[in-house]
């Protein structure tokens, strides 16, 4: 990490990210030039969703004796975390042989298939179940599970996307895959979508005997990179995110097909967003810059790395932190504390990325309108 960036921040969020660090490459730490208050610490973890990732990172501490307490109250959380980890992936076993047993055939995304490549896997915290289908399995899952919801959302038609609430876990399908970024991402992701359910291109897990397919390797980096970009210009993304896609880069580094993924990249115009979020992802998260691809160090990034690196740490978790703005407003209000909101994201992401925040505020306020006309 470029030190002088890191000598910038408090003591608190230094030490938050050192653990992050041990945490995520089970790599040794040593906290001794820092006064911490490991509550300050739990705070931020929580803010950010990664309270196992500083679990496991205070296993690695070897300069200095953690304070019972603390050790305690990390190491309980991620107790929760791993039984209510083990239990979703019952859940989710039981779902896809449930929707299998109908012909239904659907892959999981993201969560839980993104916690296989992390070290402690049931560390992780857990959250949406997303389950990603064709067009044709897509309405066959609707008519299926609808009966078996316990609350339905409303239905994004365009977006091909349905929430429901099954045995108290929030279920999502999803018929597409849809940044509302930019056109020429929509398109890459449309391709992605042509070589799963047309081109087999698929890989699977064996969750306690039941067979769980999931994106191809090359294809799950790209859509967690596009998935993560959204949250960054619509509202907030969290550290959680962003370690997720460094872990998923760094289980597949020896099998990534790089040209093809280099492709993708150009195609939907990111290589500027993936080469800064990839000198925040070594400099700020510890990831060897080998396993990274496309990784530069030139002073140009490590730039961006930093206003990527404030920007997360503001709005916590998939924008956790600005919940509380949002209060008991009704609707109208709501959505224009919202658009206000993206606008500002805007202006600030503009500063370190000018070509990319122009060409996706005409997709974002678009959507905004349209989203706001739809009462959605």
């Amino acid at each position: 990490m470029t030190l002088s960036r890191v000598q910038s921040l408090d003591n608190n969020t230094q030490a938050f990210l050192a653990l992050v660090r041990a945490g995520l490459w089970e790599t040794d730490v040593a906290l001794m030039p820092f006064t911490i208050d490991f509550q300050q610490v739990f705070n931020l973890a929580e803010e950010q969703s990664v309270v196992g990732l500083i679990a496991a990172g205070i296993e690695h501490v070897v300069d200095t004796k953690v304070p019972k307490d603390d050790v305690l109250q990390f190491v309980g959380q991620a107790l929760q975390l791993e039984q209510r980890n083990i239990v979703m992936n019952l859940f989710i076993a039981r779902l896809i042989d449930k929707l299998r047993n109908a012909g239904i055939y659907t892959l999981l995304l993201k969560g839980q298939e993104v916690a296989l490549c992390y070290e402690k896997p049931l560390w992780r915290a857990c959250g949406d179940v997303d389950l990603y289908l064709s067009d044709d399995n897509y309405e066959k899952a609707k008519s299926f599970l609808t009966p078996l919801a316990s609350d339905l959302e409303k239905e994004y038609v365009r977006d091909k996307h349905l929430g429901m609430t099954i045995e108290n876990y929030e279920v999502e399908l999803h018929g597409r895959l849809y940044s509302g970024l930019s056109s020429s991402i929509e398109r890459e992701l449309d391709q992605v979508h042509q070589d799963t359910f047309y081109g087999g291109s698929v890989r699977s897990w064996d969750n306690s005997g039941v067979q769980v397919f999931l994106l191809k390797a090359e294809n799950d980096v790209f859509y967690v990179f596009t998935h993560i970009l959204q949250h960054f210009y619509k509202e907030g993304v969290g550290l959680r995110q962003v370690c997720d896609w460094c872990r998923l880069l760094y289980r597949y580094r020896d099998n990534l097909d790089s040209r093809l993924l280099e492709k993708r990249i150009k195609r939907a115009g990111l290589m500027t967003a993936w080469k800064a979020f990839g000198a925040y992802a070594v400099e700020y998260l510890g990831m060897p810059a080998e396993a990274m691809p496309f990784y530069s160090g030139n002073k140009r990034w490590i730039n961006k790395a930093q206003h990527i690196n404030s920007f997360i740490l503001s709005v916590g978790n998939m924008g956790h932190n600005r919940e509380k703005c949002y209060g008991n407003y009704p609707y109208l209000i709501r959505k224009c504390i919202s658009a206000f909101r993206r606008i500002g994201d805007l202006a600030s992401h503009a500063r370190a990325f000018p070509m990319d925040s122009l060409k996706f505020s005409f997709a974002i306020l678009q959507n905004g309108v349209n989203s706001a006309i739809r009462g959605e």
